[in-house]
């Protein structure tokens, strides 16, 4: 029975780095001997493929998981897990340098500590990490091979020298931070989400590119916590696929903050002087003429690819594009009917979440019959910055262009109470429904928990439950999610028109 062969590393291998790897790639893993046959081969140990094993483990199938580098994938090792464990303590700071507003003395020269900062990151990853780990799944019955994996033929894969067989398999390899073909970048040396969770001193100048999520999250983290943050968009805008709305108001709290957003920014080149990276740009707002800036580091946050290098899936028949993925039906069938796919391999939405649940999907679809479709899921997200833009459903213009006319209602945060008792009201709950229904759209909400809030509308567009119900709802008082209802009551108070008011008022007053 082979060890698994990759001596993983991460920096720096601290007591909590050396955990983290010791639960998901342990240096001592044996991989097991294959089954004759497997239920379920399963390819990728991120999100979606731990949920497909352990979902068809827990139904009684015989499955198999491989994961060529750590289990747990972006969303623990590199992703949600340390970045939002650092925007936790990013707000800390924040929640300081304003508690005189609120009547707490701080005394002068409170800082954060970077190193600390990152430090109780990689301890918190490593906690979190048994979740993921070999051993767990491993203990629940699940075949565990470390090692890269190949299609070999349409029910089998390679792993490690060894064949799995399978009656069906799913492919679940995720996907990867994009390098954009800057002149220079290689050389000059730069970070992605993928590497910036190792630093354990603050770059002083820091230039991020992509105003994306990932971009805005972490240039307000690093701006928070020292750095000199510059945000360069190539696109227009800024957080240019979000509601603008929306979008406005955290850039101007990243005004307040000093963060130097510029957005239809043409990097040139790069350049290493020193330890210096001098970048060489243009700005279509500032009359296209060359500029430079000299910064530290380079953090790239423009999108990511998906993992298919390697699978071997011409030889099954699964057919894919470089940039979208995984070729998928509606019910993650790929164009080979044995195989199936989950998560940011074939997805265009890459969150956890939605990792999570096409999961669930696949493990219906794949161990009984195509039942569960894709498209009938109703998939919210959120940008973690402070405060959080979190969304679901449609936006305005996208029911616009599907021929449905819309009518929107809001509710602004500075006429919440809780909002203004506690110090954040900018932002709004912004609702659309269908004209003359109050079927519910989509809905966009900016607040200090935005995330949280918007469950309550996916759960209403869910259950097909309309706007108007949701007023009958008694929330809390005084909460900030108060302002859903009262955008709800804003839709009934407009479903009084003159005539039903006209009507109203005969009747109350044949009634006295």
């Amino acid at each position: 029975m082979p060890l698994t062969k990759e001596n993983v590393t991460i920096p720096p291998m601290d007591t909590h780095n050396q955990t983290l790897i010791s639960n998901v790639h342990p240096s001592n893993w044996e991989n097991p001997t294959p089954a004759e046959v497997y239920n379920l081969v399963v390819l990728g140990a991120g999100t979606a493929g731990l949920v497909t094993a352990i979902g068809a483990a827990g139904l009684g199938a015989k499955v198999a998981l491989v994961e060529k580098h750590l289990m747990g994938g972006d969303c623990l090792n590199v992703g949600c897990i340390p970045s939002k464990g650092m925007i936790r303590s990013s707000r800390v700071i924040a929640e300081v340098r304003e508690a005189s507003s609120h009547g707490i003395r701080i005394p002068e020269g409170t800082e954060a500590n970077f190193s600390a900062v990152m430090e109780r990151v990689r301890k918190l990853r490593a906690v979190i990490s048994h979740h993921d780990s070999a051993e767990r799944y491993k203990s629940l019955g699940i075949d565990v091979f470390f090692g890269e994996a190949q299609f070999k033929t349409s029910n089998s894969v390679e792993v490690g020298g060894e064949i799995l067989k399978f009656k069906k398999a799913v492919i679940a390899t995720g996907a990867r931070a994009a390098h954009p073909p800057i002149p220079g970048l290689q050389e000059a040396g730069f970070l992605t989400n993928e590497t910036v969770f190792n630093l354990t001193s603050l770059p002083k100048r820091f230039l991020i590119v992509g105003a994306g999520p990932i971009g805005c999250e972490l240039a307000q983290a690093f701006g928070r916590l020292g750095s000199e943050v510059h945000l360069f968009e190539a696109m227009h805008g800024f957080l240019p696929r979000e509601d603008q709305d929306a979008a406005g108001i955290l850039k101007n709290i990243f005004d307040k903050e000093k963060i130097h957003s510029l957005c239809c920014c043409n990097i040139q080149k790069v350049e290493k002087r020193g330890a210096e990276k001098i970048v060489h740009f243009t700005a279509k707002h500032e009359g296209e003429k060359p500029q430079e800036i000299v910064v530290d580091e380079i953090l790239i946050g423009v999108g990511r690819i998906p993992n298919i290098n390697g699978l071997n899936l011409e030889a099954v028949g699964v057919k894919y594009d470089s940039k979208s993925g995984v070729q998928t039906n509606d019910y993650l069938q790929t164009t080979n009917p044995n195989i199936y796919a989950a998560g940011d391999i074939c997805l265009k939405y890459k969150f956890t979440h939605t990792a999570d649940a096409t999961a669930r999907i696949v493990i219906q679809n794949a161990l009984f019959f195509n039942s569960k479709k894709l498209s009938s899921l109703i998939v919210p997200w959120c940008t973690y910055t402070d405060p959080e833009i979190a969304h679901v459903g449609s936006y305005e213009n996208e029911a616009k262009e599907k021929g449905i006319e819309v009518e929107t209602f809001s509710r602004e945060f500075k006429e919440v109470d809780r909002a203004i008792l506690d110090g954040e009201p900018e932002g709004f709950v912004k609702v659309h429904v269908k004209k003359g229904t109050d079927k519910i759209l989509g809905a966009t909400m900016v607040a200090r928990h935005a995330g949280d809030m918007i469950s309550e509308i996916t759960l209403a567009m869910t259950a097909q439950v309309g706007l108007g119900k949701i007023a009958r709802v008694i929330h809390p008082y005084p909460t900030q999610a108060e302002a859903i209802k009262q955008v709800a009551d804003a839709y009934n108070r407009a479903r009084l028109t003159p005539t039903v008011k006209k009507i109203i008022s005969s009747w109350l007053s044949w009634k006295r």
